[in-house]
């Protein structure tokens, strides 16, 4: 459907044909690195019950926690617009920036300088081997989009997947607009 290719910064939308699959059933995936090793990306839609206080205690933060994905779901992630006040973030595209000096962000957090709108933290990500996410969209898996958001932070994640599948139209207007659970259709 897509002619775009995989690369960092661009959006991942699951396809219809994945909504079996528990993992990335109507996700909206960020690609954050892109090359003949692999792939990797956090899920941008799907928040869990988290927030970082809850997974760090010392931290008095409401900010929420998101499923990045099924690899290394014990692990704490974040990706953020802010490399001025986060040391050593490696930049994703335009403005967009992963990783970190986290002894920075806890201090940030702390002193309440970081909001939704900079940063998104997950528990765990989405990871591709060698060819793998180029085999996934040979069998229509996944739709490549440019990240064409200003503030990717700022986005409704409960409407994201449905509102990005509309753009295409035709049989994935009416897969945007089934219910979560076709039995109750």
């Amino acid at each position: 459907m897509t002619t775009l290719k995989p690369t960092k910064g661009k959006l991942l939308i699951a396809e219809p044909s994945i909504l079996s699959d528990s993992s990335f059933n109507r996700s909206v995936v960020l690609l954050t690195e892109h090359n003949e090793g692999g792939s990797v990306g956090f899920i941008f839609n799907k928040p869990s019950p988290y927030t970082i206080s809850d997974l760090i205690p010392d931290i008095d933060s409401t900010l929420k926690v998101y499923f990045g994905g099924p690899v290394s779901e014990d692990n704490l992630y974040f990706v953020h617009k802010v490399p001025e006040l986060i040391p050593d973030s490696i930049e994703i595209a335009d403005g967009i920036f992963w990783g970190g000096d986290f002894r920075a962000i806890q201090s940030l957090l702390k002193d309440e300088i970081l909001s939704k709108q900079d940063i998104r933290f997950f528990l765990g990500y989405s990871g591709w081997s060698q060819k793998q996410l180029e085999e996934e969209l040979q069998t229509t898996s996944w739709l490549i989009v440019e990240n064409k958001f200003k503030n990717l932070f700022n986005i409704n994640h409960s409407n994201f997947w449905k509102n990005e599948l509309l753009k295409f139209g035709g049989i994935y207007q009416l897969w945007a607009n089934a219910p979560k659970d076709p039995s109750l259709n």
